[in-house]
């Protein structure tokens, strides 16, 4: 364990728990969280975790937008961007892209410390890392949207980058994890429940 997981896990940890009540200044310490996570994942050799911070990133900045500028009838009684949910159609094709995307992108991770060994190490779980990868960028793209269902890929991205973690040798980041998913469930009745209420 290192001071840049410590602090990672703690803005991380910070926030979820405001994402999930809804707050947008969970962008700021996304911003921030971004950065270390890069970092970290860099360090630990896992590429796929790296190169989604500068695409999460870009997500986080256009759900803060989203959020603080909701479009005519996307209002709640505050102000923000209301709670919404997606249809079938939507689900199912968010869900086939994610699953196309995490398949070439594992050729991908295989492919790169073969072509460039000098400057890629074999990263340790390629299909695992894949997937986890395009489903944490479809959440949080259903997160910056403000969907419900984005709490659904959330508990699945969390639940299998406990595994991921472990399998790395993370020692801070699986208990992380583990307090992501626990916040995942409670955010998925309170989204659930504003939704209901039309917030």
């Amino acid at each position: 364990m290192n001071w840049i997981e410590v602090i990672s896990a703690l803005l991380g940890l910070g926030c979820v728990f405001l994402a999930g009540r809804g707050s947008k200044y969970n962008f700021y310490l996304g911003y921030v969280y971004n950065t270390f996570l890069f970092i970290l994942f860099w360090r630990q050799h896992l590429y796929s975790a790296m190169l989604i911070q500068p695409v999460a990133f870009a997500i986080n900045a256009y759900g803060h937008w989203r959020w603080t500028h909701p479009g005519e009838g996307e209002r709640n009684s505050k102000g923000d961007l209301k709670i919404g949910r997606m249809d079938t159609w939507r689900w199912v094709s968010a869900i086939a892209v994610m699953v196309l995307a995490g398949l070439l992108w594992a050729k991908a991770l295989v492919w790169l410390p073969q072509k460039w060994p000098g400057t890629f190490a074999p990263d340790p779980s390629p299909l695992l890392d894949s997937f986890i990868l395009m489903a944490t960028l479809t959440a949080q793209f259903l997160s910056a949207r403000k969907y419900w269902e984005c709490w659904i890929l959330w508990l699945a991205v969390n639940a299998a980058n406990i595994a991921l973690y472990i399998i790395s040798g993370l020692y801070l980041m699986p208990v992380v994890s583990a307090l992501y998913l626990a916040n995942g469930i409670w955010s998925l009745a309170t989204w659930k429940r504003k939704f209901n209420i039309n917030e």
